[in-house]
């Protein structure tokens, strides 16, 4: 039973790469951490997928994160001068 449940695990994680190098094709490195980040991926996980190293993942989901919060703060500075205007 052991070996038959082995071979359907291995068979599924490999659909799940080509499923994921498919989808992934024509993306960038940070477009694909970004996108198995929001599929609730740990940087370890993400990191084995994207054949690096996790601490460089977390750091292009930091750099991310400050991105959109900076971003946000543009944002919300340009709508407070719109409204003082």
């Amino acid at each position: 039973m052991s070996n038959t449940n082995d071979d359907v695990i291995r068979r599924l994680d490999a659909l799940i790469r080509l499923t994921a190098i498919t989808m992934f094709k024509d993306k960038s490195q940070k477009e694909k951490i970004a996108i198995l980040n929001l599929a609730g991926l740990t940087p370890k996980e993400i990191a084995e997928f994207l054949d690096t190293t996790p601490n460089s993942v977390s750091v292009a989901i930091s750099m991310m994160k400050k991105d959109k919060d900076k971003e946000k703060g543009s944002k919300r500075v340009k709508r407070n001068k719109e409204e003082n205007v």
